[in-house]
């Protein structure tokens, strides 16, 4: 009887953490930049980011992560894709002293984008 209570308890935990790890991930993605590029008023370097965001789906704070650090924060929403995307891609708006901002980044393999307010 104890060894049942104890693959129980086991089972559960382990279905907890993995539904925990599942969540994490759909509140971030992964993206590479092929130019310098602002993100708020930082300027990005060409590189390989990873996104996290939180809060409703027309009002989020997004963080950008280099190497598990933050180097830039949006504010931003997401945007439902007709299908999945079939891999990563950022769409850079030009500004008029031609400066580039990132606008929309579309992670591969999911029907949802994250807008950036651009400033």
């Amino acid at each position: 009887m104890n060894l049942l209570k104890y693959i129980a308890s086991f089972t559960a935990v382990a279905f907890v953490l993995c539904a925990a790890a599942f969540a994490r991930d759909n509140n971030s993605g992964s993206f590479d930049l092929a130019e310098p590029a602002h993100v708020g008023s930082t300027l990005l370097q060409p590189g390989h980011y990873k996104a996290e965001w939180s809060g409703s789906e027309n009002a989020l704070k997004v963080s950008i992560l280099a190497h598990g650090r933050t180097v830039a924060t949006a504010d931003g929403t997401l945007k439902q894709l007709p299908q999945k995307s079939a891999t990563s891609e950022v769409t850079l708006k030009t500004e008029q002293d031609n400066s580039r901002q990132v606008k929309e980044i579309d992670f591969g393999n999911r029907t949802e984008a994250l807008v950036l307010s651009v400033m």
